[in-house]
């Protein structure tokens, strides 16, 4: 079988029987496969039929505060596993029906189990689309068990003030939720953004966070904590219901194994906290799936590719916006 892949509006798969795939993107095809509800991967249109999990589903649906809900199809030819990177994601084994040949498509992917969340466990296909946000060497991540137990010593150590946790709405934010529970803070709340997606996940997991929603009549003290999208840093959302309590900032991302990190983005500590794999995870998964070709996008997508076909011998290209096929790179 020839596979035709490219890169546009999402990423694009032909097969030889002339239906198209599309992958996390609003290009024009048959089947629109959405592996998760971040809004990089969600589209605002879905053209053909909607392949996703019901959460990701109902949280696109939250997010895009869309009037028609989206409806979660299936297909034949699609097997849906979890993608271990937020709640509800997905990677997509799709088969070829007339040569049988797999593709196994990850949008952004996690190997590790996490707190609610079981990470992705690959098998075999012949050809892998993978997302290699950290594929460079200096990203290996400390296990993830370690990174938890310090972030809740450091809960614990900061009891006299309140913390800003900052993680995205979808996917750390849960997270740091459950490790500020956990780590005994006297109060937890979080911003409406982050409330809307919990309800959300609730609905559907058997999951709670127990934590209240932050609004202009809370008066904030020693030993809350409040867990922030990032992008409210900037807009200094909560500065002025800090009051007169000292806050420290944290910051979590892969991104905090280069110590710059929490400088560059102006946080007082930050932990390599990520919901991606690592580069060594990245190697991993190539392994488990043994493909003969590999095709990368996002991030580190150049480099990964080329130690690919360094280290493991397998044919392996970065997806370039309006090439299509290996030939065409």
């Amino acid at each position: 079988m020839s596979l035709d892949v490219s890169l546009g509006r999402g990423i694009t798969l032909d097969f030889a029987d002339g239906e198209t795939f599309v992958f996390d993107g609003s290009d024009e095809g048959d089947v629109t496969v959405l592996s998760h509800a971040h809004g990089d991967h969600t589209t605002s249109a879905n053209p053909g039929e909607l392949v996703c999990s019901p959460l990701t589903a109902a949280l696109a649906t939250e997010r895009r505060n869309l009037a028609n809900p989206l409806e979660a199809g299936s297909h034949p030819d699609v097997d849906l596993r979890p993608a271990g990177h937020v709640a509800g994601s997905r990677a997509a084994y799709v088969t070829d029906p007339a040569s049988g040949r797999t593709v196994c498509y990850t949008g952004d992917v996690c190997t590790r189990d996490r707190l609610f969340l079981d990470g992705f466990d690959p098998r075999p296909a012949d050809d892998l689309i993978v997302e290699t946000t950290y594929g460079t060497p200096e990203y290996r991540l400390p296990p993830t068990e370690e990174v938890f137990a310090e972030i809740r010593d450091w809960l614990r150590e900061t009891m006299d003030r309140v913390v800003l946790l900052y993680g995205y709405a979808l996917g750390r934010a849960q997270k740091l939720q459950v490790l500020a529970n956990e780590g005994g803070r006297d109060r937890v709340f979080v911003t409406d953004a982050v409330a809307d997606v919990n309800r959300v996940i609730e609905t559907h997991r058997d999951v709670s966070f127990g934590v209240d929603r932050l609004d202009a009549d809370v008066d904030l003290r020693p030993g809350d904590a409040v867990v922030v999208p990032p992008h409210e840093k900037r807009r200094g959302f909560v500065d002025g219901l800090v009051g007169e309590s000292e806050a420290v900032d944290a910051g979590f991302s892969g991104w905090a194994v280069d110590s710059s990190y929490r400088y560059r983005r102006g946080y007082d500590v930050a932990f390599p906290l990520s919901d991606h794999c690592d580069f060594g995870e990245l190697e991993a998964l190539v392994e488990a799936v043994d493909p003969e070709r590999v095709f990368t996008h996002h991030g580190f997508a150049d480099e990964f590719a080329r130690h690919v076909t360094a280290a493991f011998g397998v044919e392996s290209r970065a997806l370039k916006r309006d090439q299509h096929t290996l030939a065409d790179f």
